[in-house]
C-alpha cells in the first residue's frame, strides 16, 4: 500500500514539473488527484500560492515564477528588472512585483514575493512583455527600471543606485530621451539630471 502511495506522490510531483512548477486545480483530472495534490500541500511537497493554485517549492528558486498566475497583472520590477538587464550585479532577495496600490493580494510566506503598491498612473507607462525563463511576463523596460532605481535610491542604496545609473549609460540601446520622459512622470526629472550631469562630465 505504501509503494502506491509514494507512486502517486511522484505522479502529483511529476504533474507539477510538467505544468513548470505551478499548477492549477483547472488542471486537475479528477477528485482523487485533487486529494492527493491536498496531501502533497500538508506534507509540504507542495505550496498553495493563491486559490486553486500551487507549486513545487523548488520553482520558486528559478529564475523567474509564473507571476502572471501567481500575482495576476503583476508587474517584475526594480531587483529583478535590474538582473534582467544586466544592470545590477546585486542577487534579487525576493521576487519583485508591483501592483496597483489599491489592490490587495495574500502571499504565503512561503514565497519569496515582495509587493510593491504603485498608483495606477505609475502602471501606465514603462511597461513591456518578455518570456523569461519560459514565462510570459510584465516587467518593467531598461528605462524605466533606471528611473525606479533612482526612485527608491534611499531604500536601495546611493552606492546600488549609482551602479545602475552608470552601468545604463554604457548600454548602446539607451534611450536619454525616454528616461527624461519617466523621470517627469514619476516626479525624479531634477534628481535624474543631476545623476547624467555628473555621469557625463
Amino acid at each position: 500500500m505504501y509503494p502506491d502511495f509514494a507512486a502517486q506522490m511522484a505522479n502529483i510531483a511529476e504533474k507539477i514539473e510538467q505544468q513548470g512548477g505551478v499548477i492549477s486545480t483547472t488542471e486537475i483530472k479528477d477528485k482523487a488527484e485533487y486529494a492527493r495534490l491536498r496531501r502533497a500541500e500538508q506534507r509540504g511537497d507542495v505550496v498553495r500560492l493563491r486559490h486553486g493554485v500551487y507549486a513545487e517549492p523548488g520553482a520558486m528558486l528559478n529564475t523567474m515564477i509564473d507571476v502572471e498566475r501567481i500575482v495576476p497583472t503583476g508587474v517584475v520590477c526594480l531587483y529583478n528588472a535590474w538582473m534582467y538587464y544586466q544592470i545590477c550585479t546585486t542577487v534579487p532577495p525576493a521576487f519583485c512585483i508591483a501592483i496597483d496600490a489599491k489592490r490587495k493580494v495574500k502571499i504565503p510566506e512561503k514565497l519569496p514575493i515582495n509587493i510593491y503598491y504603485w498608483k495606477a498612473d505609475y502602471l501606465t507607462f514603462g511597461i513591456v512583455q518578455q518570456e523569461i525563463s519560459g514565462y510570459t511576463v510584465r516587467i518593467t523596460d531598461l528605462e524605466r527600471s533606471v528611473c525606479d532605481a533612482v526612485k527608491y535610491r534611499n531604500k536601495i542604496g546611493l552606492d546600488l543606485c549609482a551602479e545602475i545609473f552608470r552601468t545604463y549609460l554604457r548600454k548602446n540601446e539607451r534611450s536619454l530621451s525616454r528616461l527624461l520622459e519617466y523621470s517627469k512622470r514619476l516626479r525624479i526629472e531634477k534628481v535624474v539630471k543631476s545623476y547624467l550631469e555628473i555621469a557625463l562630465e
